[in-house]
C-alpha cells in the first residue's frame, strides 16, 4: 500500500491547499480512478473494479518497507472514510454474490489499515445490521442469503468490535440487533462466530453492555441445544461472558438451560458449563445473590464420568471456597483461629472440604435442599441420578449441620431408595451413611424406628442399614440392643414376603454386627431371631449363603467358633419364643418355617433342647392339626433323625422320649384314613420311623418294643399306593425281624410273611427286592425257633410261591428269589426238593431250578 500512501520516499510531506497531506491527495487521486467502476451497470465491470481495488490495497502492504506505519494509516484514514467506505457499503447489497464477497473483504482490509476504525462505525454498523437482521415482527430470513457471506459479515462485525474497543458503545443497538438474528442462523459456523462476537462485544463495552445484555439471552438459550456440540460450547461460553459483563437478572433465565447441559452426552459441553459456573462463582458481580443457585451446578460436576471434568470442578470449588473465606475473614475469625480437626468418624478425613466450602454449603443448604428434593423424584432418570449424587456431596459438606434438616432429608432418602435406578439407590445409601456419620444415632433413631413401626418397607430398612453402617461404634453402643429388638418384632421381620424386603432386613443385621462388633453380645438373641426368620422366609430364594455368613460373623463377635455354637447358646430361648404360638400353627405359619430352620441348624444343641422340642412336636403332629404343617414337620424330623447321634441324641437322651415319639406321634399318623393327603402323611410318618430305627441310636430291645406296637400299622402300609411307602415299609419290617429275639406269636408271625409275599407282585422291582430280602430275614428268624415244625405248612406254601418267581421275567428278581430259597432250604430241604422237581417242567428255563437242586443235593448229606 506504500505506492498509494507514500508513492515516493523523497516526496514532500505537508498540507495541501485543501488541508490534505501529499499522501492523502495522491491516494485520493489513485482511488478516484478505480471507484467509478464500482458503479458500473454490468456485474463484470463492478467485479473487475473491486478486484483492481483489492489488488491495489493488498499490494500496497508490501511496498515501501521504510515508510512510517502510523503516517500511512493516517494518510489512509481520509480517503477510506470519505471515498472508499460509502461505495463499498453500497456494494454489500450488490445483486452479484461475488461483488458482495469482495466488498466484505475490502471493508475488512480498510478497517485494519485505517488509523481510526471507529470513524467508520456510524456508517458500517447500520449497513451490517441491514444485511444480517431481518425485520423483527416478520421474522423473515436475513437479507443476505449466502451462508458464507453471513459468516464473513459476522466476522467483520467482530473485527470492528475488537478494533473499536470501548468506542463501540454508541453502536450497541445495531450490533445487538444483528447478533439477535445471527445467533439463530441456520449455518452452525455463523452461530459460533456470533457467540464469539457477542462475548467480544461484552468485554469491549463493559460500562454500557449491561443495558443490552438481556436481549441476547433469549437467542443464546435457543441455540444452547443446537445439534452441533461446538455450537453448544460456544453458546455456553458466550453466555458466561454476556452475563459476566451484563445484567445479573438473566442468571435465573439461564440456569435451567445450564442444568440441562449437565446431562449432555459430549464431555466438552459439560466441561464448558463447569468452567462458566465456576467463573461466575469467582467473579460475577452479584454472585452472593446467586450462590444457592450456582453451587449445585458446580458440585454436580464432582461425579462426572470424565475424571478430568470432575477434577476441574473440584479445583474450581476449592478456589471458590478459599476466595469466599478470604472475603469473609472477619465472620470466620474464630473458626479460623480455633480450627477443629476433622471428626474422628469422618468418612474421608484426608480430603475434608475446606472451611470456606463447608460454610458456603451450610449457609445455603436451606435454599438448595428443596430443589434437590424435588428433582430426586423427577420422571427423568438422569435428573434423579444427578440429584442423588448432589445430595451426597452436600451432606458431606454440611457435616453435623444436617441435623437441622434431618427429617426432610430422611423422608427424601426413604422415597429415593425405592427408585428402580440402581445409581439413585447407591447414592442415597451413601447419603444415609453420611447422615449416620455426622448425626447422633439417638436423633436419627427417633425418626427412623417409628417410621418402620408404622410402615415397614425395603427402602426404610435400607436407609436404617446405611445409617448404622455410617455410625461410629462408640455412638451406636447404647442403641445396639434397641435396634436388634426392634428388628425382631414380628411386624418388621415378617413385614413382607418380597425377596427385596429380606435382603434389606439382612443388610440391617449385617450393619449392626459389623459396626457393633463385641457390643452385639447383649443383642445376640434378637439378632438370631431375625436371621432365623430370614432363613425361613427367604433362604430358598437365594439368601441362604449370605445369612450363613452373617451367622458366622455373629458367632465370631460372641466369641464362638461356629454358627452351631451360636444356636446352642440360644436354642432354648428360640424354642420358647416359638412355643408361645404353636397351638395356632398351620402349614402357612411363619413360626413353622422358623422351627424348621432351628431344627436344621441347631445340630447337637437339639439334644439339650428335647424337653422343649418334644412337646411342640407332639402338639403339632396330632391328626387333628393342619395336614400341610404335619407333612412339613415330618419331613424335617426325618432329616434330623437320620443324623440323630449328631442332633437330637447328641446327649443320649432320645430314648427317654421314645414312647412319646411312638405312641403320641407315629402311631396316630400311621392309622389309615381316606384321601391323598392322609396317604401322604402316612408316607411321611413311615419315612420318619425308618429314620428313627435306622439311625443306630436305639437298642435291639427298644426296637423290639416298637415292633410290637407298630408292626400292625406297618403291615397295613404295605398296601399303600405310594411306592416309597411300600419300599420303606418292607425295609422297616426287615429291620424289625432282624432285631426280634423274644417269643413270637405264630399267628402274627405267619401274617408277616403272607403280607410280604403279596409284594412280590408289586409294580416296582425295588419293592419286590426289598420284600424278598425281608422274607429271607423271616426264614432266618424261623430257623432260630425251637418249634419250627409248626411252620411246615406255611414254609411249604412259601416254597411254592417263591418257585413261581424263580421264573420271573426280571433276572434280578430271579437271582434274589434263588438266594432266598437257598437261605430257606435249611429248614425243610426234602420238602423243597420235591417242590422244585414238581415245578421244574413248568419253567421256561430250568437253569435256576437246576442250580437250586444242586445246592440242595450238596445240603442233604449234611442234614
Amino acid at each position: 500500500m506504500a505506492a498509494l500512501v507514500a508513492p515516493e520516499a523523497a516526496a514532500p510531506r505537508g498540507p495541501t491547499e485543501a488541508g490534505e497531506t501529499t499522501e492523502e491527495a495522491e491516494l485520493s487521486r489513485s482511488l478516484s480512478r478505480l471507484l467509478p467502476g464500482l458503479e458500473a451497470d454490468s456485474k463484470l465491470g463492478r467485479r473487475r473494479a473491486l478486484e483492481a481495488l483489492q489488488r491495489a490495497l493488498e499490494a500496497a502492504q508490501f511496498q515501501a518497507p521504510d515508510a512510517d506505519p502510523d503516517a500511512a494509516a493516517a494518510a489512509f484514514q481520509g480517503p477510506w472514510v470519505n471515498l472508499l467506505l460509502p461505495r463499498l457499503l453500497r456494494r454489500l447489497a450488490d445483486p452479484a454474490e461475488g461483488c458482495r464477497t469482495l466488498a466484505v473483504h475490502l471493508l475488512g482490509l480498510g478497517l485494519r489499515r485505517a488509523a481510526r476504525p471507529r470513524d467508520a462505525l456510524p456508517r458500517l454498523l447500520p449497513a451490517l445490521a441491514a444485511r444480517l437482521a431481518s425485520p423483527e415482527p416478520a421474522r423473515r430470513p436475513p437479507p443476505e442469503a449466502c451462508e458464507e457471506l453471513r459468516l464473513a459479515l459476522v466476522q467483520l462485525l467482530g473485527l470492528a468490535v475488537r478494533l473499536a474497543g470501548a468506542a463501540f458503545a454508541p453502536h450497541l443497538d445495531d450490533a445487538v440487533r444483528a447478533l439477535r438474528c445471527t445467533l439463530l442462523d441456520p449455518f452452525a459456523a455463523v452461530r459460533r462466530e456470533s457467540c464469539e462476537c457477542a462475548a467480544g462485544l461484552a468485554r469491549a463495552t463493559p460500562d454500557h453492555f449491561h443495558m443490552q445484555s438481556e436481549s441476547l439471552i433469549g437467542p443464546l438459550m435457543q441455540s444452547i441445544s443446537h445439534q452441533h456440540w461446538k455450537v453448544r460450547v460456544a453458546v455456553i461460553e458466550a453466555t458466561g461472558t454476556v452475563i459476566q459483563f451484563g445484567s445479573g437478572k438473566s442468571v435465573d433465565d439461564v440456569l435451567p438451560h445450564f442444568a440441562q447441559r449437565l446431562f449432555d452426552d459430549v464431555p466438552q459441553v459439560r466441561q464448558a458449563v463447569t468452567r462458566v459456573v465456576g467463573g461466575w462463582l469467582l467473579s460475577l458481580r452479584d454472585r452472593y445473590s446467586f450462590f444457592h443457585k450456582l453451587i449445585p451446578l458446580l458440585l454436580s460436576g464432582f461425579h462426572d464420568e470424565i475424571p478430568e471434568i470432575a477434577c476441574e470442578a473440584t479445583s474450581l470449588w476449592e478456589r471458590v471456597g478459599l476466595q469466599w473465606q478470604t472475603e469473609n475473614g472477619e465472620d470466620l475469625k474464630d473458626k479460623l483461629d480455633f480450627a477443629s480437626p476433622p471428626p474422628a468418624h469422618h468418612p474421608s478425613p484426608g480430603s475434608r472440604p475446606g472451611l470456606g466450602c463447608r460454610e458456603l454449603v451450610f449457609r445455603n443448604l436451606s435454599k438448595i435442599l428443596p430443589a434437590v428434593w424435588h428433582d430426586i423424584a423427577d420422571w427423568v432418570v438422569g435428573t434423579r441420578v444427578k440429584s442423588a449424587q448432589l445430595l451426597a456431596v452436600l451432606l458431606l459438606h454440611a457435616e453435623d449441620h444436617i441435623t437441622q434438616h434431618l427429617e426432610p432429608v430422611l423422608r427424601t432418602l426413604l422415597r429415593a431408595c425405592a427408585d428402580e435406578e440402581a445409581a439413585v439407590v447407591y447414592s442415597c445409601e451413601r447419603s444415609a451413611e453420611l447422615v449416620g456419620a455426622f448425626v447422633s444415632p439417638e436423633v436419627f433413631l427417633k425418626l427412623m424406628l417409628p417410621t418402620l413401626r408404622k410402615s415397614p418397607s425395603p427402602p426404610g430398612l435400607l436407609v436404617l442399614a446405611s445409617l448404622i453402617r455410617g455410625c461410629p461404634r462408640e455412638a451406636l453402643l447404647p442403641h445396639v440392643r434397641v435396634v436388634a429388638v426392634e428388628l425382631a418384632q414380628a411386624h418388621i421381620c415378617r413385614g413382607s414376603e418380597n425377596r427385596l424386603y429380606g435382603e434389606r432386613l439382612l443388610q440391617c443385621v449385617q450393619a449392626v454386627v459389623s459396626v457393633g462388633q463385641e457390643d452385639c453380645r447383649g443383642a445376640g438373641e434378637p439378632l438370631l431371631e431375625v436371621l432365623v426368620t430370614i432363613l425361613a422366609l427367604w433362604g430358598p430364594t437365594g439368601l441362604g449363603n449370605k445369612v450363613q455368613e452373617t451367622l458366622a460373623e455373629l458367632a465370631a463377635v460372641e466369641g464362638m467358633d461356629s454358627s452351631q455354637d451360636l444356636f446352642r447358646a440360644h436354642v432354648s430361648p428360640l424354642l420358647e419364643w416359638l412355643a408361645a404360638s404353636h397351638q395356632d400353627w398351620t402349614g402357612h405359619s411363619v413360626e413353622l418355617l422358623q422351627l424348621v430352620v432351628v431344627l436344621t441348624h441347631s445340630g447337637p444343641a437339639l439334644g439339650e433342647a428335647l424337653p422343649q422340642l418334644v412337646p411342640i412336636l407332639r402338639s403339632c403332629l396330632q391328626p387333628a392339626r393342619d395336614p400341610a404343617m404335619r407333612l412339613k414337620l415330618f419331613s424335617t424330623l426325618t432329616g434330623v433323625l437320620l443324623k440323630a447321634p449328631e442332633t437330637v441324641d447328641s446327649q443320649g437322651h432320645l430314648r427317654s422320649y421314645l414312647d412319646t415319639l411312638v405312641q403320641d406321634i407315629l402311631v396316630p399318623n400311621l392309622q389309615w384314613h381316606a384321601g391323598r393327603t392322609a396317604a401322604a402323611i402316612r408316607t411321611a410318618a413311615v419315612s420318619c420311623l425308618w429314620a428313627l430305627v435306622s439311625s443306630g441310636v436305639l437298642s435291639d430291645g427298644q426296637v423290639q418294643d416298637m415292633q410290637e406296637t407298630l408292626m400292625p400299622q406297618i403291615l397295613t402300609t404295605l398296601e399303600e399306593d405310594s411306592q416309597m411307602t411300600r419300599l420303606i415299609s418292607c425295609r422297616i419290617i426287615n429291620l424289625f425281624l432282624k432285631t426280634s429275639n423274644g417269643v413270637i406269636d405264630p399267628d402274627k408271625f405267619i401274617k408277616i410273611y403272607s403280607e410280604l409275599l403279596k409284594r412280590l407282585d408289586d409294580i416296582s422291582n425295588d419293592v419286590r427286592l426289598a420284600a424278598i430280602s425281608a422274607l429271607v430275614t423271616w426264614l432266618q428268624r424261623v430257623q432260630r425257633e425251637a418249634s419250627k415244625c409248626c411252620y411246615e405248612s406255611s414254609i411249604r406254601h412259601l416254597y411254592r410261591e417263591l418257585l413261581v418267581y424263580l421264573d420271573d421275567p426280571e433276572h434280578t428278581v430271579q437271582d434274589a428269589v434263588l438266594e432266598a430259597l437257598k437261605a430257606g432250604s435249611v429248614l425243610f430241604p426234602d420238602l423243597l426238593v420235591k417242590e422244585t422237581e414238581a415245578a421244574l417242567h413248568k419253567h421256561r428255563s430250568p437253569t435256576h431250578c437246576e442250580q437250586l437242586l444242586q445246592h440242595l443235593q450238596a445240603l442233604l448229606p449234611a442234614q
